[in-house]
C-alpha cells in the first residue's frame, strides 16, 4: 500500500490522456488551447503498464482527466485496459461532455463506471458564456444519457464564481431534486497563469455548506477512496451536493490521490513545482519493479499540504492541466 511520511494512504490515481481540450472556459483556457510542441502522450501500452504497477502498489480507482480526455482516438481501448487491471475496483472519467450523448453506452461497455461532467451553469447563454461554445444542449443531452446506462455514479462539477455563485447553487438545488445526480461545487483556485482573474472571483465554499447545514443537508462519511469533496444528502432529494474547497482548513490532512502527467510524469501534489519521470519506466514489463520502487520513494518527498494559500500554484498554469 503507498503511504507517504505523513502516514496519508494512497488508492486514487488521476491519469491526464491529454492536455488538449476543445473549450475555452474563462476561468481556465480563455484564449482556447495552444501547444507549440508535438503531442507526446503516453500511449496504450505504456499506460496499461503504468496502471498494472499503481493497483499492485494498492491503487483500486483510476480518474482519466485531461484537458479533455475524450479527444483521444483510443479512449475506449485505454478505459479496457484500464478497467481489466487486477485491482482496480473503479474507473472514472472528468470530461467537458461535448461527445457524452453519443458515447455513454460505449464507454460504460468498455468498463467507465463514474463520469463527472463539467457543467457551470444550468443556464444555456450562461454556459455558452463561461465555456466559449454553443454545446450546452448536447452537453445536457450527454447527461441524459449517462443517467440511462447503468454508471454507478454520474456527476456534475461546477466551478465557484463570485458573481453568479448564489444563483446557479439554487438552480442546481432545484435540478438535483428529482435527479439522481450529485453536483460538485469547486472553488476557483488561482492558476498561474491567471492571477487576476482569480482575486476578482473567488468566493469561498464555506458559507455554501453552512446553508446546506441550516437547511437540514447532512454530510457523508467519506469512502477511502474517495475525492476531495464534502458531500450532503437530504432525504427530500434524489441528489447529492459536493463541495471541494482547497482553501480550507485541513484540506490536505485526507489527500488520498496521485497525479500522472499525460507525458508520464508523476505529481505528488496537482499543485506541485516539478514531476518524477516514470516514462523510462514504461517500456518493458521488467520494469515494473524498479518503477514501484521509484513511486514509493518519491512519495516519502510529498509535502504537508499544497501552498496555495500563499499564491504557491507551483507549475501548473490552468485548470485543464489537472483535469478539472
Amino acid at each position: 500500500m503507498l503511504s507517504d511520511s505523513f502516514s496519508r494512504k494512497f488508492f486514487y490515481l488521476r491519469l491526464s490522456l491529454t492536455d488538449e481540450c476543445n473549450f475555452k472556459c474563462n476561468y481556465c483556457l480563455p484564449d482556447g488551447y495552444h501547444c507549440e510542441t508535438p503531442h507526446n502522450n503516453l500511449n496504450l501500452s505504456e499506460i496499461a503498464q503504468l496502471a498494472e504497477c499503481f493497483a499492485k502498489l494498492g491503487t483500486n480507482k483510476i480518474r482519466l482527466t485531461g484537458g479533455e480526455p475524450s479527444l483521444r482516438k483510443d479512449l475506449v481501448e485505454i478505459m479496457e485496459v484500464c478497467a481489466n487491471t487486477a485491482g482496480i475496483q473503479q474507473l472514472a472519467m472528468t470530461t467537458n461532455g461535448f461527445k457524452l450523448a453519443n458515447n455513454a453506452k460505449r464507454w460504460r461497455d468498455a468498463g467507465l463506471t463514474h463520469v463527472n461532467v463539467s457543467v457551470d451553469s444550468l443556464d444555456s447563454r450562461q454556459f455558452e458564456l463561461i465555456t466559449g461554445t454553443k454545446t450546452f444542449t448536447k452537453v445536457m443531452a450527454g447527461i441524459d444519457a449517462a443517467l440511462e446506462q447503468d454508471f454507478t455514479a454520474v456527476k456534475l462539477n461546477a466551478v465557484l464564481i463570485k458573481q453568479m455563485a448564489q444563483q446557479n447553487f439554487r438552480k442546481y438545488l432545484e435540478w438535483i431534486k428529482d435527479r439522481p445526480v450529485e453536483v460538485r461545487f469547486i472553488e476557483l483556485m488561482q492558476m498561474g497563469d491567471q492571477p487576476d482573474y482569480f482575486h476578482k472571483h473567488h468566493v469561498a465554499g464555506s458559507g455554501f455548506k453552512q446553508l446546506l447545514l441550516n437547511e437540514g443537508w447532512e454530510q457523508q462519511i467519506r469512502a477511502h477512496n474517495a475525492g476531495p469533496a464534502q458531500v450532503f444528502q437530504h432525504p427530500d432529494y434524489a441528489g447529492k451536493i459536493g463541495l471541494i474547497m482547497p482553501y480550507s482548513k485541513d484540506f490536505c490532512a485526507t489527500c488520498n490521490r496521485l497525479r500522472v502527467s499525460s507525458q508520464g510524469k508523476l505529481h505528488l501534489c496537482l499543485f506541485g513545482e516539478e514531476g518524477v519521470e516514470l516514462r523510462d519506466l514504461l517500456q518493458n514489463p521488467s520494469q515494473i519493479d524498479v518503477l514501484s520502487k521509484r513511486i514509493e520513494d518519491a512519495l516519502q518527498t510529498k509535502k504537508v499540504s499544497h501552498f496555495l494559500h500563499d499564491g504557491n500554484t507551483g507549475a501548473t498554469p490552468h485548470l485543464a492541466s489537472i483535469g478539472g
